[in-house]
């Protein structure tokens, strides 16, 4: 059977003041997008060179995870320098053309900043280290030893053991949630706000338009340094840090304070500059909500819910509006389903059923729930976990908790840009990563030929998502929450129903009388009695 669908209005509804209200992002994963000067490392003009390709789907805006001054030794996470440019990724002249060049394109440019912590090798961290005394000798959490030597607390960091390193220098310990050349900043320190905000006012000059804060419930840590108490969930526990509740080395009060210091530098510049928290941990929801609070916090939190989730059903769907079910003064959510701290969605829930049809049920879910989404580089293509061989692991996660995790690097192999180039025409040599074999036949080329492609898909998906005011800034009400999910999306006198069977096998389903099938994925005949596993349908209220 055909499906008749309905004509799409031909321009974007506006509905919000906001251009990043209901915005569908792009992440750019620099070392992993696009290699200009064949180094086996993406870069900045590679991805200057590959906008079109992003501007393509009809997305909003890129969001580009580190590209600063950095010893890599957490990929760019461990920043030595906040207001320069890496030199395996170019120049701050490669960064102005890239803003540019999206501005031409009508594309948005959000890039990250880490705010929680410094590399080692940061300027100010050796300075830091020096004495008790410099300048900047609070500018980190420096503490001294319990009287048997022991670190100052019970602290764990994430990647593994004591949150706390013994610097000879100062004959103290250095704080890190992360690993030992990540240093925390003593962001309860106003010198050091003042610092990370002028940073922030570099790239707002320089054109941004917004910022994803990395990890921001971690800026600031209880001074008393209490030890945390265990945590009584019994969830999975693969790192000494799982078993603490993370009350005093996270979630602290003075957080919301920094924010809205940063809040009131967006506001300060022209064009709605957007400020997107990511906020992971036991207490994310909560967080989230505190963080972006009124008009003078952040305008979005990421959420975490189902990025890291390793199964998809109805009950893991529904929790979504729930948390956030549209209260006066309540933020913004953001959503993503994969990224590049955790394995590809398709891998953690197709569940041995097929990959294609998984990537469009799951690409018309995520444009169909409310608040911003957030689409990872090689999602639009399908793009399954890839299998990275312990010995060409480099992500310390990946590698301290190998075999328990998947990993990080199997999300971040990269892109496959040509199926019948070496190197999948990423780069000429051999990459940092290797590309998974899988990839090759799903890369942008072979895709672009093919009409009935996830590429394809997804450019139409996202349309819809713009087209229709319901979907991008509507209401959400859960109508059926299994085994079929049904919710409505709901904006003015246009509502939208939205259908989907996550199961293994079919479902009875009997469309409503009164409205008109907008897209159907991986369905035959929207007007049979049951729709088959994977099925996803897109309705529109006849008016």
């Amino acid at each position: 059977m055909t499906v008749q669908t309905l004509s799409h209005p031909e321009t974007t509804t506006e509905t919000a003041t906001e251009w990043w209200r209901g915005a569908v992002l792009y992440q750019v994963y620099p070392r992993s997008f696009a290699d200009s000067n064949d180094d086996g490392i993406g870069d900045l003009p590679g991805i200057t060179a590959h906008l079109d390709h992003i501007a393509s789907l009809g997305v909003d805006g890129v969001w580009l995870s580190p590209f600063f001054t950095s010893p890599m030794k957490d990929f760019g996470y461990d920043v030595a320098d906040y207001t320069d440019v890496d030199p395996i990724f170019g120049t701050l002249a490669d960064f102005d053309a890239l803003v540019t060049r999206a501005h031409e394109l009508g594309l948005k440019v959000i890039i990250d900043q880490v705010y929680s912590h410094t590399s080692d090798l940061h300027a100010w961290f050796q300075e830091s280290r020096q004495n008790r005394i410099n300048p900047k000798a609070d500018w980190y959490v420096w503490a001294d030893a319990k009287p048997d030597g022991s670190p100052p607390s019970n602290w764990q960091s994430v990647f593994g053991g004591p949150a706390w390193t013994w610097d000879a220098r100062r004959h103290q310990y250095y704080m890190h949630n992360f690993l030992k050349e990540q240093p925390q900043l003593n962001v309860a320190n106003p010198e050091v706000q003042d610092a990370l905000i002028d940073a922030m006012r570099f790239w707002l000059d320089r054109g941004v338009d917004g910022f994803r804060l990395d990890a921001i419930n971690f800026a600031i840590h209880d001074p008393k340094l209490t030890d945390n108490p265990p945590l009584t969930s019994n969830g999975k526990r693969t790192r000494p840090f799982d078993f603490q509740d993370k009350i005093h080395n996270q979630s602290q009060p003075g957080i919301p304070v920094f924010l809205g210091r940063l809040r009131a530098l967006a506001d300060s510049y022209a064009g709605d500059r957007f400020l997107v928290a990511e906020v992971g941990g036991d207490r994310a929801n909560a967080e989230m909500k505190q963080y972006t609070q009124g008009d003078r916090l952040l305008h979005s939190a990421y959420g975490f819910l189902y990025l890291y989730a390793d199964h998809l059903d109805a009950e893991l769907v529904q929790k979504g509006p729930a948390m956030w079910p549209g209260m006066d003064g309540e933020g913004w959510p953001s959503w993503t389903f994969s990224n590049h701290d955790a394995p590809r969605a398709i891998s953690r829930w197709s569940e041995g059923r097929d990959e294609k049809a998984f990537a469009e049920m799951a690409m018309l879910l995520l444009m169909s729930l409310r608040g911003n989404v957030f689409v990872y580089q090689g999602e639009e293509l399908g793009l399954p976990q890839a299998h990275v061989p312990f010995d060409r692991l480099v992500d310390p996660e990946a590698i301290t908790n190998w075999p328990e995790t998947l990993g990080r690097d199997g999300a971040r192999t990269p892109i496959p840009w040509k199926a019948d180039a070496v190197q999948a025409g990423f780069s000429s040599v051999e990459p940092w990563l290797p590309i998974d074999p899988r990839h090759y036949p799903l890369a942008v080329d072979a895709q672009e030929a093919d009409p009935s492609s996830i590429l394809h898909f997804s450019r139409r998906l996202i349309g819809l998502r713009r087209r229709y005011g319901a979907l991008r800034t509507g209401t959400m009400r859960m109508v059926q929450a299994g085994p079929l999910l049904a919710f409505e999306r709901d904006e003015g006198d246009e509502t939208m129903l939205c259908v989907f069977n996550l199961g293994h096998s079919a479902e009875a389903w009997v469309m409503p009388v009164g409205w008109t099938v907008v897209e159907a994925v991986n369905v035959t005949d929207p007007l049979s009695d049951s729709l088959p596993p994977l099925a996803g349908l897109l309705l529109a209220k006849d008016t």
